[in-house]
């Protein structure tokens, strides 16, 4: 971090800008690195950290306030930046923001309600459908729909004590088997409208990820968004991962 805002530091004294636009440069840094706002101490901290004079107090905050790139903070005399500037300085110094693992989305095929007191796996699988629902990449959404029922589907057998059912030597069998074989000798039961369309999502997937020619559209993962999360919701309670 230290190396990081002394590169910065160094970049904007090279491109001779004026001090407080240094100190907009660490409000914003500062905020992309911690998600928080500074006061004036910790802009003065960085000045430090740089080998720079400090701010007088009284004037770094007079000059803040009148940037167009700074804002104030949701916390008493804090600062952070505008959107506009945050983007900007993303681009500008791409080496300083710390990528997130964080999904951003929202509960468009599954609720958060539903998955967030499951497993942390099946939370980041949820969230991974959401989000490439949300960002129209849907053969990612289809493949991945698939993946979860699998492994829900697994975990259902494993409640109820049959996993040798679907067990091979080296492994489990293939989901078409796994499928098939729930169909045919119904360990569990399953809702009537889910045993109708539960091979519907394998068909999906598998035509997402081996199909060289198809492409999953907006309008296949409609069709079925609201039957799979009851299917989902359905596999969450028989396979003891919601009680």
């Amino acid at each position: 971090m230290i190396d990081i805002i002394k590169q910065i530091a160094r970049n904007l004294i090279d491109g001779k800008s004026r001090k407080i636009d240094i100190a907009a440069v660490f409000v914003w840094f500062h905020y992309s690195k911690y998600g928080e706002s500074a006061d004036i101490k910790t802009i003065n901290s960085y000045f430090s950290l740089c080998n720079l004079p400090e701010f007088h107090v009284t004037q770094l905050r007079e000059g803040l306030k009148k940037s167009k790139n700074v804002t104030r903070g949701t916390v008493q005399n804090t600062y952070k930046p505008t959107l506009k500037y945050d983007d900007a300085l993303k681009a500008q110094f791409p080496f300083a923001v710390v990528q997130s693992e964080e999904i951003v989305t929202d509960d468009c095929i599954l609720p958060d309600a539903l998955v967030n007191n499951t497993r942390g796996y099946i939370i980041s699988l949820s969230q991974q459908i959401n989000a490439s629902y949300n960002n129209n990449i849907f053969d990612g959404c289809a493949i991945l729909m698939r993946r979860l029922l699998e492994i829900l589907l697994i975990h259902s057998y494993e409640a109820i004590g049959k996993l040798d059912d679907i067990k091979t030597d080296s492994g489990f069998n293939n989901l078409s088997y796994i499928i098939n074989s729930t169909l045919s000798n119904k360990p569990f039961n399953l809702h009537k409208d889910s045993e109708e369309i539960i091979d519907t999502f394998r068909v999906l997937g598998n035509f997402a990820a081996h199909k060289i020619q198809y492409t999953t559209k907006r309008k296949d993962i409609d069709n079925v968004k609201l039957r799979y999360r009851l299917l989902v919701q359905e596999l969450l309670y028989i396979s003891e991962i919601l009680k």
